[in-house]
């Protein structure tokens, strides 16, 4: 079975899940009075990137962009403790990707390099052009505090932590040459290489999360998240890459309130 279809087989079975227990929370909420407890369920896409803050020196310039399908499925539920103010939490199944081209300089990478002046495996600094690939699959627990504006808008602030249940990050290198261990090591033209560094990937991620929700209907609403990671999707003793990469994506979609 290869990724794409296990990909789809997870985003069914854990979209499935949160819906199934998002409807289950609903309905044991019928007994409660007041308006104390909320549930809801979103759907959306996401959109954004993995990459270092700031850019480095190294990558010179961003030659290609484009965004993954990348879904988001979410459970949730809301406790209100005034007319204005409630807090918030929930599962939430999503996918985070991109793909991107760069040309870069002295770019501290381990290659497998597959035709130029030499073959197999060679760790130092290239530089020349790469494209990368990022596909991520996460289950994200958002804890926020929400602020009511008005009868239709509220926004949300708050820290989230998600758990990679699976992933990827290759990529291939091409057009340039590669210094053996530093920039001043043995030069090694590289015509065409490849990496894999998903043995890299760290499985925790935090972050903070900021959105706003507008309510169309009185049970559908409109909705955009913003969420960034505040460490890095690789490990600390991960030294493939020089530098750190962070998720920083927007979630677009919508929800139905019960």
């Amino acid at each position: 079975m290869n990724l794409e279809k296990q990909y789809k087989m997870n985003f069914r079975k854990i979209g499935c899940a949160v819906i199934v227990l998002t409807l289950a929370l609903s309905a044991a909420a019928q007994s409660e009075s007041g308006k104390k407890f909320e549930y809801r369920i979103k759907a959306g896409f996401n959109i954004g990137g993995t990459l270092p803050i700031p850019l480095p020196a190294e990558i010179r310039k961003i030659e290609s962009y484009s965004p993954t399908m990348a879904f988001t499925v979410e459970g949730s539920v809301l406790r209100w403790f005034t007319p204005k103010w409630a807090l918030t939490t929930g599962l939430r199944f999503e996918t985070k990707g991109m793909n991107a081209g760069a040309k870069v300089k002295n770019y501290q990478m381990t290659l497998l390099i597959e035709n130029g002046d030499k073959t197999g495996e060679m760790s130092g600094r290239f530089t020349g052009r790469i494209k990368t690939r990022v596909q991520n699959e996460y289950i994200t627990l958002p804890i926020l505090v929400v602020r009511e504006l008005s009868p239709r808008w509220e926004i949300k602030l708050g820290p989230y932590i998600a758990y990679r249940i699976d992933g990827s990050f290759t990529g291939s290198a091409f057009d340039g040459y590669i210094r053996d261990g530093d920039p001043t090591g043995t030069k090694v033209g590289v015509e065409s290489a490849t990496y894999d560094f998903g043995y890299g990937l760290r499985r925790f991620n935090w972050g903070g999360q900021f959105g706003a929700e507008w309510q169309a209907y009185r049970h559908l609403s409109v909705y955009a998240d913003l969420t960034c990671a505040a460490n890095s999707i690789f490990k600390k003793d991960f030294h493939s890459v020089s530098f750190d990469m962070y998720n920083l994506y927007l979630t677009i979609g919508f929800g139905y309130r019960f």
